[in-house]
C-alpha cells in the first residue's frame, strides 16, 4: 500500500503521533469553552441593551413630580399599574393593539413570502433583463421614503382608504431589502442541483417552490419575519400621516399621550412599555426557533 493510500488510523501511527494531523483530529471533537473575559463582556452588552427598558419601567413606576427631580429615580415606585391602566385607558389602547397586530402580521406574511418568490427568481432563475430588475429594486432602497408620502397619500386618497388599515399594509407588502436578503440567501443554500432534480423527478414550479425553495430558505425566512414584524410594529411616520385616533396603530396612538400643556412623562413611559411589550413577547416565545434556524442555515452553509 503506498503512502497516498493510507487510511487515518494508518496514518496516525505513521505519525508517529506527535504530527499536526494527529493534533487536528484529537482537537476536532473537543467543545470551545468561553473564558471569564467573555462573560465579562456580554454581561456588560446585555446590561448596556437591557438599559433603556429598564429605565422606562422605573418611569413607569413613578409620578411627574419625581421624574422632574435630581438625581432621577433608579428603582422602581408603586404606580407602575396605576399608570398603565392610565396609559391604556387614555390612549385606546386595545383597538390599537389589535390594529398593530393586523398590520404587522399581514406585512410580515406579505413580505416573507413575495420577498422568498422574488429572492428565488432572482437567485436561480434566467430571464431578460433581471440584473438590470435587481439593480432597480436595490436602487429604490437609496430614495428617501418621505419622498413618497405625498403622493402616496393622494393615491390611497384617490382609492377611498383614507383611515383605513390597508392604507398602511398595502404599500409595503413588497420589501426591496427582504427581496436583496432573500436572493443573496438562497444563491447559497438553494443547490441549483435540487432543483434540476426536481424537475427531472416531474415536480411543477408550485412544487418546486413549496417542497424544496422554502424548506431551504426557512431560517432566512423567519430571521426576515423577525425584523419586519419589529419594524413594521414601531412604524410611525406612515401611519401618524394615513391614520388618525378613531382608527391608529399602536405608536399613533401613543402619540396622544404626549398631548397637554404638562404632559405626563410617567404615563408617556408606560405606554412606551405596553407598546414594547408584544416585541417582547414575540421574541420569547419565538426567538429560540429563529436562532436555531439562522444557525442551521449557518452549518448548511
Amino acid at each position: 500500500m503506498t503512502t497516498g493510500e493510507l487510511t487515518l488510523p494508518q496514518a496516525k501511527v505513521k505519525g508517529g503521533g506527535r504530527g499536526p494531523g494527529r493534533r487536528r483530529v484529537l482537537g476536532a471533537g473537543k467543545q470551545m469553552h468561553a473564558g471569564p473575559v467573555t462573560y465579562i463582556v456580554l454581561t456588560l452588552f446585555a446590561l448596556i441593551s437591557l438599559a433603556p427598558l429598564v429605565w422606562t419601567a422605573v418611569a413607569a413606576s413613578r409620578n411627574n413630580e419625581r421624574l422632574a427631580q435630581s438625581p432621577p429615580p433608579l428603582w422602581f415606585g408603586a404606580n407602575l399599574f396605576k399608570n398603565l391602566q392610565a396609559a391604556w385607558d387614555q390612549a385606546g389602547l386595545g383597538t390599537a393593539m389589535v390594529n398593530s397586530t393586523i398590520v404587522a402580521g399581514t406585512i410580515t406574511l406579505g413580505t416573507v413570502l413575495f420577498s422568498t418568490l422574488a429572492g428565488f427568481a432572482f437567485a436561480k432563475l434566467r430571464f431578460r433583463f433581471s440584473s438590470t430588475l435587481l439593480l432597480l429594486t436595490i436602487g429604490t432602497m437609496m430614495i428617501p421614503p418621505q419622498l413618497a408620502v405625498v403622493p402616496l397619500y393622494l393615491w390611497m386618497a384617490d382609492l377611498g382608504w383614507s383611515n383605513q388599515l390597508q392604507t398602511v399594509i398595502l404599500p409595503t407588502l413588497v420589501s426591496a431589502f427582504g427581496t436583496f436578503f432573500m436572493r443573496q440567501y438562497l444563491v447559497q443554500a438553494l443547490p441549483t442541483e435540487l432543483i434540476e432534480a426536481a424537475r427531472v423527478d416531474g415536480a411543477s414550479s408550485l412544487r418546486v417552490v413549496w417542497h424544496v425553495v422554502f424548506p431551504a430558505a426557512r431560517p432566512a425566512m423567519a430571521v426576515l419575519g423577525l425584523l419586519t414584524f419589529v419594524f413594521a410594529w414601531n412604524d410611525f411616520l406612515w401611519p401618524i400621516i394615513a391614520l388618525n385616533q378613531q382608527n391608529p396603530t399602536v405608536q399613533v396612538a401613543l402619540n396622544s399621550l404626549g398631548t397637554g400643556y404638562v404632559p405626563d412623562q410617567a404615563v408617556i413611559m408606560a405606554g412606551a412599555l405596553l407598546g414594547t411589550l408584544p416585541l417582547l413577547i414575540a421574541f420569547i416565545l419565538f426567538g429560540k426557533q429563529i436562532v436555531g434556524g439562522i444557525m442551521q442555515g449557518a452549518i448548511k452553509g
